[in-house]
């Protein structure tokens, strides 16, 4: 009888974590970054104004690309981007975003974003 009880325990416990495991990794999967901005910044084709927003990759099994920013109550998509990758050499355990120069009259121009412990960013 403990024999079977512990079995049926043993099933529950595997189907649970199967269920779960997906939400635990959901973060990754669309890598969500929420970025304040205190000053506009560039990115390819507008200027966001100084404000939160929300990074995130497009929900796509072919192209892990595209970007979409939000605005920071999720309510606005302000663009969504083709990208790149980019690579570094050592992963950080905290989001890391890089500027281009740029002249002083003109707004930052984001130029790469990394999502934490990860070396490929966009």
């Amino acid at each position: 009888m403990n024999l079977r009880r512990s079995l049926v325990i043993a099933v529950c416990v595997i189907l649970t974590c199967t269920v779960f495991l997906p939400a635990v990794r959901a973060d990754e999967w669309n890598q969500a970054t929420k970025l304040e901005f205190s000053e506009p910044v560039e990115i390819p084709g507008a200027v966001l104004p100084a404000g939160t927003y929300w990074f995130v990759l497009f929900d796509s099994q072919s192209d892990r690309n595209i970007v979409q920013i939000y605005g920071g109550d999720w309510s606005k998509l302000y663009a969504t981007v083709l990208t790149v990758s980019s690579i570094r050499m050592e992963p950080t355990d905290r989001t890391e975003i890089k500027f281009a120069e740029r002249p002083h009259s003109q707004p930052e121009a984001l130029l790469k974003w990394y999502y934490p412990g990860l070396l490929t960013g966009f």
